[in-house]
């Protein structure tokens, strides 16, 4: 495979395992069982910049971590494939992150460009911030064709929650 082709092979894959691991294995199920993730990215009270940016509160840094690990855990192997192509997919990764969050600042995604991501299926802003307004939808930090599986999946694990919760309360 020639060298260009491989950095836009490779980044892509990182990206779709990273989204790919980072919504089923952390992000569904933190808001199912978990509550720090809602409280920084979901509350009323909410802003990318005061936690991502001004918070003293390490916890936060634990989040975006948790967050990011998926994406962080093929390093080792891909960088075997190509140091570039493996930081370019972590460079656009982190691009991805900081555009998604600019519809607190009111951005209106240019017209073309939201049609390029719609193809390419692509979250852009204002899809992540109907996620934003409502915890149960629009799943898929990067990639929008993860929301159904992952809605699926969410209402798999609160069920599964749902029989926990009743179990327990049989038994005590």
């Amino acid at each position: 495979m020639c060298s260009s082709l491989r950095y836009y092979w490779l980044q892509s894959v990182q990206l779709l395992l990273g989204d790919l691991l980072s919504t089923f294995v952390y992000h569904v199920p933190e808001h199912i069982f978990g509550k720090f993730h809602a409280i920084v990215h979901h509350s009323n009270n909410r802003s990318f910049i005061h936690y991502a940016v001004l918070t003293k509160n390490p916890l936060v840094l634990l989040d975006g971590f948790a967050g990011a690990f998926p994406y962080l855990m093929f390093v080792p192997w891909f960088w075997q494939i190509s140091p570039l192509g493996t930081i370019l997919g972590l460079v656009l990764g982190e691009f991805h992150v900081i555009w998604r969050h600019v519809s607190v600042m009111e951005w209106k995604t240019p017209q073309t460009l939201e049609r390029l991501c719609n193809l390419l299926c692509i979250t852009t802003p204002e899809k992540h911030w109907l996620h934003h307004q409502d915890a149960t939808v629009a799943y898929g930090d990067i990639f929008t064709f993860y929301d159904q599986p992952a809605q699926a999946w969410y209402r798999f694990l609160m069920s599964v929650k749902k029989k926990y919760k009743l179990s327990r309360q049989k038994s005590s």
